[in-house]
Formats: structure tokens, C-alpha cells, sequence
């Protein structure tokens, strides 16, 4: 146990302040009888420097444009931020901070984009935030670098970010990390909460490596704090890192865990609220009323309230330059208005591709072309993949790629940093103008899962493209064949994942992602070829939007259409399968109904009645065909129905191959389906 800090007087505004954020913090996790206080007393100093001094934003229009934004990607530190919101004029009233951590009110535990005004991003799963800021910062870089013109700087400002040895932890810190060193990302200016210590106990029990080496090692420019009580150190260093034009920052601050607390500078002081004696005594040490509770001085107020009246006059100063530059660079300024508005251009699904005589592909084939019939329209797109761009089809062919100094460019190379390209595209998206896609295999889903859970979370437009959708993957074999992604991918809320199963569900798939602005869309896209659906026979693949849709109507043996007796339920390549055999069905006698069901989350969205058009209780037999595990299928097929899916791992083969081997054939769906038919005659 460290000694308790020195009592502090407080004669010195600056020092008035610092205490407010540091005692509204301390009662707020008291009252609420738990959360973490330690940081927000260690980094009270600096927060209270770069948000009164440096940031540039305002606080009764949170989500003005040019503003700076600040990350707490220490997200359990959130009274800290929940404070300076309220201190600064934001709407977040005194009886939300006693509310801290308690059901709807808008301090969570930890913050919510969408919950908090004033919030930037979701954190609190420590290197997210990190990334974020990452993301956010080549969001910025772009948009600067296609709107920015001579005297007219649109878009100027600087990303803050706070984190901690715990961040700087998780490998995401470190791939995103190495992705801003190498893009050269000056606009990024991070202040790392130094104070060595974690729930454990001190840093070095895990933790042990020269911090400063490896982010200079990935092209940061490192600057330290000895005292993270020294305001003006800190306010010197802030500037200092500003003048630097060509590398991102990384400040380290010299901070003690829970300054002021009985139990500062101890993995005690970390989390967990401290009890009431603690409080009493953290206060007399810092010379604050021991007995009054969320205690704002009126000197501090007033102070803090400042923001109000500088952002008001910032924006106001900001929007007369943007008048001006929409006068003086017309058709860039029309582009800067529509973009800001976060809606898509008037006439763009005109650019959709109508696919009309196509050959055979991938539905990965597809999409890359749908990418390139539209991109050109929807200047908001911007995307790429780790490491694997031929083989997802993502390259917008008529850009260039994003890199250091050339960050107009649209095709991103993320590199083999799937977690970083995840949590990144997270960044951009909650930036606003820019709607972020990124590749890879839909194996590799795994490594983004925390990525794609915020986002979704979140409500963030982010688009992932999976491609090499299942065990069609083929020679690769096991360690690459997505077979229980599809699950879990279905298993987190507010991502619709979306798996088409020819050229036509493909285009709707974008256009469905693209529309969709509340949250994310996952794409699972094909290696192998699918069949070609003759829309002009069966249905219109519009009906992706529904989630499913009757594909083709069961027919009597001289083809007249009539009521089913059994359906086959199909995504994806299996469609073209279950089309066969449905026809070798009905010449048998057994009426059968293909569904198409790309989507489960837009189809479970549906009303009762369309959801009864498609699968009609009375229609007992169901066979759903997808190859994948069948975990949640039988909310689908029923008790009577069947699955052909695939409850094991994959093979090392031609993906012919594998899916003859797996029972992917119209012989068994045939065998399969004329047993569950008999079944469900014998109920």
C-alpha cells in the first residue's frame, strides 16, 4: 500500500475543478455501490486539461461535425466521462449521475454510443475503443483528403483518446496500432493512463514489455508525463504532440490509480466502490467537504460551462466557412451537404446491376461486381480486406489504394488484422460519412466476433464480407470451412446476416445493407459456384428483404401449381439443390415448395400472417437444406421436419467432393424428404 496523497487545498481554479470531476466520480460509484473509481481520480488532471484547454466541441449539438472527438477506450472509468458531460453543459442532468449504473437511466456502467449524449463509441471490452479511434481517424483522413481545399479546411480536428495498461494489453490495441503507425495517422492523439496497476495486482505480474519501444517500433511518436498531477506538463505535452504532422501520438501519463483514495496506487483502488469511511477520507485529502455529496463549487460550474458559449461559437465559425466553400467549390459542396445528412444518393439502386444473361459464379463473384456497378454512385463506400482482396472481391476498381499521403483512395488493405479491420470499420461507421465494408473468410469471423458484437450493439452501419461461406471451400479443409459460423453469427442481435443464394439475391443483399442504417449486415458469400434461378420463371429475389420467400410453388405432376405437402427450406449454393430436387419430387407425386430463406433475422421481423404464407402450420414436413450446423433450424422445420446441414467438421477435398461426401446430393434430399413426408401422413 502506497501513502495516501498529501491533503490539497483548494484555492486554485484549476485545481477546484479537477477535485469536482474527481468527487462526483467518487460519490457516484459509492451511491451506486459499485464501479471503477480508480481511474477517474488518476486521470482527473488530464481529462480536465484536454477537455477545457484543447477539445473543440459543443456540448448542445453532440454530434456536430468538425467537432473533436474523445474515445474513453478505458471504458470502466465512465464517471469520468459521465462527469465532464455533465460538467461541460451536456444533456445529462445531476439526477442521471446519481443514477449511475442503474436500469435506463444514461449512465451504464459503461458508456453507450447510443445511450449517452455526448457519448462517441460503445467501450468498456478494453482495445475496442483503442480501434476505434483508429478508425475513426481514417474516416477523418479521407474525408479531409476529398474535400479539403486551400484556405478552406472542412474538416480539421483531432481524435482524443483515453487508455489504459489494459488496452494496450489486447492484441487489437496492437494491430490497430500498427495499422495508424503505418498510414501515418497524425490526427490521433492518445494519452495513455500509466499508472501500473490492473485487477490483479501491479502491471509487471503480466506486463512487462517497453510500451515506448513497441509503439515507436510501429511508427508512433511517444511523449511522457512524469506527474500526472502536473497540469502544465500536461497542457505542454498536448501541444507538443499536436505540432507533430506525420506520426500518431502516444502521450504516457505517470498517473496513481485512485489519487486521494486510502488504498491509491493499489489494484484496491481499481474497482469496486471504496464504503463511506473511504469516501470521507478521500475527500479530506483532497480538501473537499467530507459531508457534501455531488457537491459542484459554483466557481467550477461556471468554469466548465464555458464549453457551452466556445462550442456554440466554434460551430457557428465552422458552418460560415462551409457556406462559403459550398460557393466556392459548388459540386464538392453539394457532395460535403449530402454526406453530412448520413443519407444515400437520389437514383443510386439505378446502378444496380440487373445480372440478365450472367454466368455461373460465386455469389462472392457477384458481390464484387455489384461493389463496382455502385461505388461510383455511393461515394460514402469505402472498404477493403485483411489480406485477402482477390479472393473476397472487395477492390473498388476505379480508386485507388488508401494509404499514407494518399488517403482519398477507397480501397483499404488492412492487412492479416482481422480484429483490427473489424473494430476499425466500428470507428469509421460511428465517425458518420462513410459506410465501411471489409473481407476475409467467413472462418475468420471468429477473430472479429468482438467487433461485430459492438457493432451490432452499437447500431452501426458496418458491412462484413464473408466470403467462402461453408464447406464449398474445399482443398483448404477443416481449419478454413465455415461450418458453425452461421450460428453464431445468427446468435448475436441486431446483425442481420445475410447468405443469397444466386446473382439477384446478391444485388439485394447490398441493397438491403445499404439501407439498412441501425446496424450491421453480415454477407456469407460463396466460393463455389451457384445455379443460376431463372427469375423469370420463379420468384423475384426482392424477396430477400422479407428474410424469405417461396422461391417456386409445389405443382401437381402435369406441373399445375397446388397447395404443398412438403417444403424444402434452403440458403445460400444449397438453393440450387434444393430446386432439383424439387422437381424430381413433384414428378413423384409429393407437391413441393422451395423456400428461400437468406435472411432468419428479416423473416423473424415479419408479420405472423407473411410468416403463415410461407411456412403454413398445417404443412408438417419440412426439410431444411444449408450447410452448416443445424442449431437453430428447428424453430423452422418443426417437430416433424428434418435438417441436411452438417454437425461435424469439414474435409480436405474438392468441394464437390466434400458436399457429395456430407450427403449434399438431390438423391439423399430426395430419400430424406420422402421420409419425412411419410412421417408427417403417419402423425
Amino acid at each position: 500500500m502506497t501513502t495516501a496523497a498529501k491533503p490539497t487545498k483548494s484555492t486554485d481554479l484549476d485545481q477546484l475543478c479537477i477535485n469536482t470531476i474527481r468527487t462526483l466520480s467518487l460519490d457516484a460509484v459509492q451511491k451506486a455501490e459499485s464501479g471503477h473509481p480508480g481511474l477517474p481520480l488518476g486521470m482527473a488532471p488530464a481529462a480536465y486539461v484536454l477537455w477545457t484547454k484543447f477539445l473543440r466541441h459543443n456540448p448542445k449539438n453532440p454530434k456536430w461535425f468538425n467537432r473533436d472527438r474523445f474515445l474513453l477506450s478505458a471504458g470502466h472509468g465512465s464517471m469520468l466521462l459521465y462527469s465532464l458531460l455533465h460538467l461541460t453543459g451536456y444533456d445529462l442532468p445531476m439526477e442521471e449521475l446519481k443514477n449511475f449504473r442503474q436500469l435506463h437511466s444514461k449512465t451504464p456502467g459503461h458508456p453507450e454510443n447510443f445511450m449517452t449524449p455526448g457519448v462517441e463509441i460503445t467501450t468498456g471490452p478494453l482495445g475496442q475503443g483503442f480501434a476505434n479511434g483508429v478508425g475513426m481517424a481514417m474516416a477523418q483522413a479521407h474525408l479531409s483528403a476529398l474535400f479539403n481545399r486551400k484556405g478552406f479546411p472542412v474538416i480539421d480536428h483531432f481524435i482524443y483518446c483515453i487508455c489504459s495498461d489494459g488496452d494496450l494489453m489486447e492484441g487489437v490495441s496492437y494491430e490497430s496500432a500498427s495499422m495508424a503507425g503505418h498510414l501515418k495517422l497524425a490526427n490521433l492523439i492518445y494519452l495513455y493512463d500509466d499508472n501500473s496497476i490492473t485487477i490483479d495486482g501491479p502491471t509487471d505480474l503480466a506486463f512487462s514489455e517497453d510500451v515506448t519501444k513497441r509503439f515507436e517500433s510501429c511508427g508512433w511518436h511517444v511523449l511522457m508525463v512524469e506527474d500526472g498531477n502536473d497540469i502544465k506538463a500536461i497542457e505542454k505535452t498536448i501541444r507538443d504532440a499536436q505540432k507533430i504532422k506525420d506520426k500518431p501520438k502516444l502521450i504516457r501519463v505517470k498517473t496513481i490509480i485512485g489519487f486521494g483514495m486510502p488504498k491509491q496506487g493499489t489494484s484496491k483502488a481499481h474497482s469496486d466502490a471504496p464504503g463511506e469511511e473511504a469516501v470521507r477520507e478521500t475527500k479530506r485529502n483532497l480538501g473537499w467537504p467530507e459531508d457534501k455529496h455531488f457537491f459542484i463549487p459554483k466557481e467550477a460550474l461556471s468554469h466548465f460551462r464555458e464549453a457551452v458559449k466556445n462550442g456554440a461559437k466554434l460551430e457557428k465559425d465552422w458552418e460560415a466557412l462551409v457556406k462559403k466553400y459550398e460557393k466556392t467549390h459548388g459540386d464538392l459542396g453539394k457532395t460535403l451537404k449530402e454526406i453530412r445528412t448520413g443519407k444515400l444518393p437520389e437514383g443510386w439502386e439505378k446502378s444496380l446491376p440487373k445480372f440478365e444473361d450472367v454466368e455461373a459464379k460465386a455469389t462472392r463473384a457477384y458481390s464484387g461486381d455489384v461493389i463496382n456497378a455502385i461505388a461510383d454512385k455511393i461515394p460514402q463506400m469505402i472498404g477493403g480486406s485483411a489480406d485477402l482482396a482477390p479472393s473476397n472481391n472487395t477492390t473498388i476498381k476505379s480508386s485507388h489504394d488508401f494509404q499514407a499521403g494518399k488517403y482519398d483512395g477507397r480501397n483499404i488493405h488492412f492487412g492479416v488484422r482481422e480484429h483490427a479491420m473489424g473494430a476499425t470499420m466500428n470507428g469509421m461507421a460511428l465517425y458518420g460519412s462513410v459506410i465501411p465494408f471489409g473481407g476475409t473468410f467467413q472462418t475468420f469471423s471468429d477473430y472479429m466476433r468482438p467487433a461485430i458484437r459492438l457493432a451490432a450493439l452499437s447500431g452501426v452501419q458496418t458491412i462484413f464480407v464473408f466470403t467462402h461461406d461453408s464447406i464449398g471451400l474445399g482443398e483448404d479443409g477443416p481449419t478454413h470451412q465455415s461450418v458453425e459460423h452461421l450460428a453464431a453469427l445468427r446468435a448475436i442481435p441486431n446483425l442481420a446476416v445475410i447468405r443469397p443464394c444466386d446473382a439477384h439475391e446478391t444485388r439485394e443483399a447490398w441493397r438491403a445493407a445499404l439501407k439498412r442504417d441501425n446496424g450491421p449486415t453480415a454477407f456469407a458469400f460463396s466460393r463455389q459456384k451457384v445455379a443460376l434461378i431463372d427469375r423469370k420463371k420463379y420468384a423475384d429475389a426482392k424477396g430477400l428483404h422479407k428474410g424469405a420467400y417461396i422461391l417456386a410453388e409445389a405443382e401437381k405432376k402435369g406441373g399445375k401449381q397446388t397447395e404443398p405437402k412438403l417444403i424444402l427450406i434452403a440458403t445460400g449454393s444449397e438453393v440450387g439443390l434444393a430446386m432439383d430436387a424439387r422437381e424430381k419430387l413433384n414428378a413423384d407425386g409429393i407437391p413441393t415448395r422451395v423456400v428461400s430463406m437468406p435472411c432468419w433475422e428479416f423473416f423473424d421481423g415479419q408479420s405472423a400472417k407473411y410468416r403463415e404464407e410461407v411456412l403454413p402450420k398445417n404443412v408438417k414436413a419440412r426439410l431444411a437444406i444449408e450447410a452448416g450446423v443445424s442449431l437453430g433450424w428447428a424453430k423452422y422445420v418443426g417437430d416433424s421436419g428434418d435438417t441436411l446441414t452438417v454437425d461435424n467438421f469439414g474435409a480436405s477435398a474438392p468441394a464437390e467432393d466434400v458436399f457429395r461426401d456430407y450427403g449434399f446430393t438431390v438423391a439423399n434430399v430426395i430419400v430424406k424428404a420422402k421420409k419425412i413426408s411419410a412421417f408427417s401422413e403417419n402423425a
